[in-house]
């Protein structure tokens, strides 16, 4: 869940505090518990069998194969933009095609990387390692030991889990260390120290994993120590979400401060300072985190408003910084002083260091723009760096040992192309544009605003044809997200153009109270007590289009995943009669056993615990699994999820199928073996994702 991956919390936290009755959740009366089981034979036998019956039909729709082979080429395009991080030894990348289907990690030169075809230097072949070694690995990322970047640590995950394998990997003979760091397959959090030190958190045996299954127990590993010899640092409490290690370094690889953060909730947390005279608990908000060190100065982001003792006070949404060496002599009264205050309509949305200079893409009314921050003299100046308006700019890559940084820029009918910035000589370059997908020539963007139940203005985008008519006609996809602080932003509708818009439909984006996208106050508006909020958003939005005559209910359909599979859950059982399409990807669905199922202990701080009495009551107003009921008719639904999911249970999706079967209502359901919470391992289970989306929302929307 992508996961970002809050006033409401404070009533969370509240609850978890006092002694507020505490209940178990009922499950005498749910036949479907056994689908819980991921790898039960009975459970397995029914995927296959929902599976077969699924492809059975979709499959044979003529459109499948169109779609899937359309999908496939877009994805699998020669000339789509390699994104690339800029590290020392050059810029790095991660690769799909149709030869390398789990992918290889490789490196070239910036000017290599200018031209048309560029020079790639391979560092891991992972299809050739999963044919070695005999197993599915999916590639889960590096982390080297700066300033180097020689040696680094390599997780593979099994199928696309979560729970990962970590091994030491040496970049310049391109091989495993012998006898190097080695950590068993696990959730785990690592950061070097140095070559020969690292600071973990993983599975430690009986009693370190919290509720959510994730570590709360810190400890330094030697080389060549087992891991039953490694000395713990750090423990937290197993009600927390996590625990796990950070190492300050400046550009230049110094180390200025280890320590641990202890993850209370979904979004606050508490840093603890390891420092010669002990460990130091800092005295930050809990809703507020350390983000990265430039120009001397220590960069802190605010989720909360905070007036500091004997400070002046920030704002919620607030970019902070400190000077480093008072900071060091004195964490605790060291001040802070504004870096960036968001005004109204105003948001934060991405940020990065680069060796000189912070570099900021800031929202307003969900449109972005970059700026290029340098402290000097005592004081912050910002400089608007100058790329293409009205379009979203995403900061993609920064590089902590030159003043270099690369944006994309992208929005849904602009295909997205990819700017590179030197900001020692505040030039700007057009490096790479991906390739057109579809034809967007019949369509047009329009930014519109609906209003919710309580009279909120809730923005959203309208990708629609220019010569709709306004009759009720047009098919429509309404997606959506409004969790978790996490913003939609507009982005290149490559396959979706392809298979959807250009059958002359229209697709919108919402952008839902419980999301980003206008800062912490717009997220703290949809959580916990008030997460119904979210669920009014939507249908708010759904209500527009049919008020304005964009599409009716015949020719409406809902998509979303995991958060966004809830919010779709929520949309169909509390107005069902808006919609004739709901496309379910890895949700949430039963969420009065949320918290029983893969990481979503983990997630209390969005929506509540339904252990206690008070916030099981407003959960269960909405919790889709429940609220599936005889005497109704749904639209039918298309559920696709993952057994290899250990994040957001299969379980969910299964027992929502299950239902609706057990209720006479009809449903697709398909569940990838693997592919994790994305449900896709590879470019080709993605591309089958989307024919399959594509040819069920055509068969419901837009046949006669």
């Amino acid at each position: 869940m992508k996961t970002s991956l809050l006033s409401a919390t404070l009533l969370s936290i509240a609850c978890f505090a006092s002694t507020a009755l505490r209940t178990d959740a009922a499950v005498t009366d749910d036949p479907f518990l056994w689908l819980e089981e991921i790898e039960g034979p009975d459970a397995v036998a029914w995927t296959r069998a929902e599976n077969e019956k699924t492809l059975g039909v979709l499959q044979s729709d003529p459109r499948y194969g169109h779609f899937y082979g359309q999908a496939l080429s877009i994805l699998q395009a020669k000339d789509r933009i390699a994104y690339v991080s800029l590290k020392r030894r050059g810029l790095e990348n991660f690769w799909q095609d149709e030869n390398q289907v789990r992918g290889v990690w490789r490196r070239t030169t910036l000017e290599s990387y200018r031209s048309k075809d560029p020079q790639w230097e391979t560092i891991l072949d992972v299809d050739a390692l999963a044919v070695a070694e005999n197993r599915n690995w999916i590639f889960h990322g590096s982390r080297c030991l700066p300033p180097e970047e020689r040696l680094c640590l390599i997780s593979l995950s099994d199928g696309g889990k979560d729970a990962a394998t970590i091994r030491e990997f040496d970049c310049d003979t391109k091989t495993f260390v012998a006898g190097g760091f080695y950590l068993p397959e696990g959730k785990q959090h690592v950061s070097w120290v140095d070559r020969d030190t690292l600071l973990v958190a993983r599975d430690w045996g009986e009693g370190t994993l919290t509720q959510a299954g994730y570590p709360f127990v810190v400890k330094e590993l030697k080389r060549a120590q087992p891991l039953s010899e490694a000395r713990e640092i750090f423990r937290g409490e197993p009600s927390d979400v996590r625990a796990s290690p950070f190492v300050l370094r400046d550009s230049d690889g110094n180390i200025h401060a280890t320590g641990a953060i202890r993850a209370i909730s979904s979004f606050e947390s508490e840093y603890v300072v390891f420092r010669p005279d002990g460990p130091v608990k800092l005295n930050l908000p809990k809703k507020a985190a350390i983000v990265g060190l430039v120009r001397g100065r220590l960069l802190v982001r605010l989720d909360e408003d905070w007036r500091p003792p004997g400070d002046i006070s920030f704002a919620a949404a607030s970019l902070i910084s400190y000077d480093l060496a008072e900071w060091q002599q004195d964490p605790l009264r060291a001040k802070a002083s504004l870096v960036f205050q968001p005004g109204p309509r105003q948001a934060l949305s991405g940020l990065g260091v680069t060796k000189n200079l912070l570099i900021m893409t800031i929202l307003e009314n969900v449109q972005s723009k970059a700026f290029a921050y340098k402290y000097d003299q005592g004081a912050w100046s910002a400089t608007p760096i100058s790329l293409p308006e009205h379009a979203n700019i995403s900061l993609s890559a920064s590089s902590d040992g030159a003043d270099q940084a690369m944006f994309a820029v992208s929005s849904y009918l602009r295909p997205t192309s990819l700017w590179y910035f030197d900001g020692e000589s505040k030039s700007l370059e057009e490096l790479k544009k991906t390739p057109s997908a579809f034809d967007a020539s019949n369509h047009i963007v329009e930014q519109l605003e609906a209003t919710s139940r309580d009279g909120t203005s809730i923005p959203y985008f309208l990708v629609r044809p220019k010569n709709a008519r306004f009759d009720g006609t047009l098919p429509t996809l309404l997606y959506g997200y409004g969790g978790f602080q996490v913003s939609l932003l507009p982005s290149y509708l490559g396959p979706e153009g392809r298979l959807w818009l250009e059958q002359g439909n229209a697709y919108v984006v919402a952008n839902l109270r419980g999301g980003g996208e206008f800062g912490p106050q717009w997220h703290q508006a949809a959580q916990g007590a008030t997460k119904q909020t979210t669920w009014d958003d939507f249908i708010a939005v759904a209500e527009d289009l049919i008020s304005r005559k964009i599409t009716g209910p015949r020719r409406l359909g809902v998509i979303g995943g995991s958060q966004g599979g809830l919010l779709v859950g929520a949309a169909i059982t509390q107005r069902p009669e808006l919609f004739n399409a709901a496309i379910i990807k890895v949700p949430l669905f039963d969420m009065l056993r949320y918290t029983k199922l893969g990481a979503g202990a983990s997630w209390i701080g969005e929506y509540g615990d339904p252990a206690i009495a008070e916030q099981r009551a407003w959960i269960e107003g909405y919790s889709p699994y429940q609220k599936l009921v005889a005497g109704k008719t749904y639209p039918v639904p298309l559920i696709l999820t993952s057994t290899k999911d250990d994040r957001v249970h299969p379980a969910h999706g299964r027992k929502a199928a299950a239902k609706l079967a057990a209720l006479g209502q009809p449903y697709f359901y398909y569940e990838n073996i693997d592919g994790g919470h994305s449900a896709a391992a590879n470019l080709r289970e993605y591309a089958r994702q989307l024919a399959l989306e594509y040819t069920y929302a055509s068969r419901r929307l837009c046949s006669e």
